[in-house]
Formats: C-alpha cells, structure tokens, sequence
C-alpha cells in the first residue's frame, strides 16, 4: 500500500533557481523506502509560502509532510514557528531524537528548531508533519527516525490500537 506524502523544500536560493535542490529528492527518495509517494515542492522562506505549500500538500491528499530547510538560526529560518501554528498536537519526542540521531555525528545538529506533529484541517484527513533540516545528512538523519513510525502514527490516528 502507498502512503501519499509531500516533501516541501524550504530555500529562498532554490526557489529563485541559484541552486539546485539536493534535500528534497533525497527525502523523497528515502521515504519512498517507506512506501510513501512524495513529490518535491520548492518553495521561498517566507511564511505566507510555507503554510500554503503545506496546506496544499494536505488537500492533495498527502498524510505525511516532510519540510526541509529553514530549521536554523539565521534571520530567514522561519520553518518551524510556521508549521507550529498549524499543529493540533505537537509530537516532540521525535524532533529531539533527530536533533539526537544528528548531534551524534554534527555537534552543530543541536542548533535545529525543528518540530514534529499533527496538521488536522477541516473535511481532510489528519497529516504528520515534521521539519528536517536543509542538508543531506539533516534529511538523512530525519527519515531514519521518522521511517519506521510512519505505518503506526498514521494508524493511530485513524483509532488503530496500540502493539503490544
């Protein structure tokens, strides 16, 4: 069975054509492995973009949101007070074990702000979201946390019960 899924990149360079995007078509391609079908959306960091790109995913039918990029401190980083606002419930054990999973080999990993949970819009199905940083290693490091929780979360929330 396939998951329907969005991967939104977060760079004001690759939304204006400077650079090309490497982030987003690796998490695509990672989540893949976990049966999610993820087209790559680019998009400016600019707030306005990131709500709609995320909105838009889950119209479409997407059930699990990968961001990448904007995590950080620098002025532009705005992905994750963005994505937070549209939480119904935060899940943030699984942003500190990426940030985890990351410091282990980048010390500098500790610095994301990123942020992990459930978007529920009116007449659409809830969707996971959660922030990956814009580097390989950051998307990397994501979809090894994230992957093996994909079936159960979306599970859970349509009132599966819990493994034993």
């Amino acid at each position: 069975m396939t998951i329907t899924g969005a991967v939104l990149t977060v760079s004001d360079r690759a939304s204006a054509g400077e650079y090309t995007d490497t982030s987003g078509p690796l998490a695509a391609e990672l989540l893949a492995g976990y049966g999610v079908d993820a087209p790559v959306t680019v998009v400016p960091d600019d707030p306005a973009e990131i709500r709609r790109g995320i909105r838009a995913a889950i119209k479409a039918g997407a059930r699990v949101v990968l961001t990448t990029g904007g995590t950080g401190i620098a002025p532009r980083d705005v992905t994750p007070e963005v994505t937070a606002e549209l939480f119904s419930r935060r899940l943030p054990g699984i942003a500190d074990e990426i940030r985890r999973r990351g410091a282990a080999s980048v010390p500098t990993a500790v610095l994301s702000r990123a942020e992990a949970g459930i978007v529920q819009l009116k007449k659409w199905p809830p969707a996971f979201v959660v922030n990956a940083p814009g580097s390989t290693g950051g998307v990397t490091d994501t979809v090894a946390v994230v992957g093996p929780l994909i079936a159960h979360l979306l599970d859970q929330l349509e009132g599966g019960d819990h493994a034993r």
